[in-house]
């Protein structure tokens, strides 16, 4: 399996190169250079598999470079029970990712049960085992520079912390997260872990990273590398899931699913696109936004139109505070037939503080193809979900997720299951909880008084050369 850039103007690499490497050269992000396809045989297979095993089922082919043995057992250390039991009530640890079922046709795919309790951890896991391993295999250390709105710091620095060749340095917006969020990443002590809270949004934070990345020289003699959603890695983790939803909503494979997403980065989404595109049977990909609702516009309406910083809203969803989707790319680059010339033109628009619109072009036809619809919700939409859950079954569940669960009740339809896919525990949002029930959400016993616990922060302006003279500080 090799990788191209969506950008048309790298060389093809093998998953190994690209998992170290982040952006493309050319300031692309990768994708295969052909979706590989899954067949009836091989998802009746699936349906015996324990997660570990369905992981390595879909590894395996976009890992063709990391040996079949090495790979299984990456994925056996890394998907255990042990790994995603936090001591959550009523909760199958045993299927990595059970499905809850809220009413009749509509489920919650527990994504939350990991160490940092948010989905992020699915994929981060994985990546921290196969960094370590792909770095020892080739004697080399790599320094991680990513950005985060929230729960990608978290799920990163847990899964690298202490991790051989691998040092983290991770910017934050230093207003714009929960207080638990806060706590879990500023108050890890370990030597590998640098934490950056930079004065501005999220989109400051990932603009910043990007044009590390994108200076090549310097990203090559500092082995500049990244955990971020642009990480193709992550998004392969990702795709696991979809197919052990699906598997779990169905008992024939001629049965449909939709997923219901709550989407910032377009990363999550994402790895359901690249699930659909691999023949797994989604009828729909529901993607829901808060108030920052530039995916939603461009579903809606086929433009796309980020929004300067000081337009992004402040949102008791925080980590969907977005307004840059960087994985938005990869899906753009399929809608258009997979024409790197018109992707480099349409973000040759975007980097230039522009936008784009498709609606008068031959591609905005094809749309319909690929099975997106979308909506968005506000803050008094999250509060009345919440409280919607929580009297019908009792089940208290995180702003994000009721973001996603708002905009699936739109678009539900008879006979087809729906799936809603869990963001984060909702103890990592226990203001906003406290606010829409009146109590506090549960929070496992290792987390008890996080926020009270000493914290290791470095605050800076938004400055990109900044960013680079603390990274070169602290790697020698």
């Amino acid at each position: 399996m090799k990788y191209l850039s969506t950008r048309g103007q790298s060389p093809q690499l093998g998953f190994s190169d690209i998992l170290l490497g982040g952006l493309m050269v050319d300031g692309g992000l990768s994708l295969p250079v052909a979706y590989p396809r899954i067949g009836d045989a091989e998802l009746t297979a699936m349906r015996a598999m324990s997660y570990a095993e369905l992981a390595f089922a879909i590894l395996s082919k976009f890992a063709t470079d990391i040996p079949a043995d090495d790979l299984r057992a990456i994925c056996a250390k890394t998907y255990t029970a042990g790994v995603y039991c936090n001591g959550r009530a009523d909760s199958d640890a045993s299927q990595i990712t059970p499905l809850r079922r809220l009413e009749e046709g509509l489920y919650l795919q527990e994504l939350s049960n990991g160490p940092t309790l948010a989905f992020k951890d699915m994929a981060m896991q994985l990546l921290g085992n196969l960094f370590e391993y792909v770095l020892a295999r080739r004697g080399e250390e790599i320094n991680i520079l990513g950005a985060t709105s929230g729960d990608t710091g978290s799920a990163a620095e847990y899964a690298m912390r202490g991790k051989r060749g691998v040092r983290v340095f991770m910017l934050s917006p230093r207003e714009n997260m929960s207080v638990f969020q806060r706590a879990q990443m500023y108050s890890l002590q370990d030597a590998n872990i640098f934490n950056i809270a930079v004065r501005g949004m999220f989109d400051d934070a990932q603009d910043i990273v990007k044009a590390v990345s994108n200076d090549l020289e310097f990203k090559t003699r500092h082995r500049i590398g990244a955990v971020n959603s642009i990480n193709w890695g992550r998004v392969a983790a990702q795709v696991i899931y979809y197919f052990k939803g699906w598997l779990a909503a169905t008992t024939t494979n001629d049965q449909k699913v939709s997923f219901a997403v709550p989407s910032g980065n377009f990363g999550n989404i994402c790895a359901g696109h690249i699930a659909r595109m691999m023949g797994l049977p989604i009828h729909k990909l529901i993607l829901a936004t808060n108030e920052n609702d530039v995916l939603d516009e461009f579903f809606r309406t086929g433009l796309y139109r980020p929004r300067k910083t000081a337009d992004v809203h402040v949102t008791s969803s925080p980590s969907m505070d977005i307004s840059k989707a960087s994985n938005f790319e990869r899906f753009v680059f399929d809608l258009v037939g997979r024409d790197p010339a018109v992707v480099r033109d349409l973000w040759r628009a975007v980097d230039a503080g522009g936008h784009f619109d498709l609606t008068a072009t031959p591609h905005w036809g094809r749309l319909a193809e690929f099975g997106f619809v979308s909506g968005s919700s506000s803050h008094a939409n999250r509060l009345d979900t919440i409280r919607q859950i929580y009297r019908a079954s009792g089940l208290m569940i995180d702003p994000h997720t009721a973001d996603g669960l708002k905009v699936a009740y739109e678009h539900r339809e008879t006979g087809i299951p729906t799936i809603v896919l869990e963001t984060a525990l909702p103890a990592k949002f226990e203001e906003t909880l406290v606010e829409a029930l009146g109590e506090k959400p549960w929070r496992p016993a290792a987390m008890q008084e996080i926020e009270s616990l000493p914290q290791r922060v470095e605050v800076m302006e938004v400055s990109t050369e900044a960013v680079k003279a603390f990274v070169v500080a602290h790697t020698h």
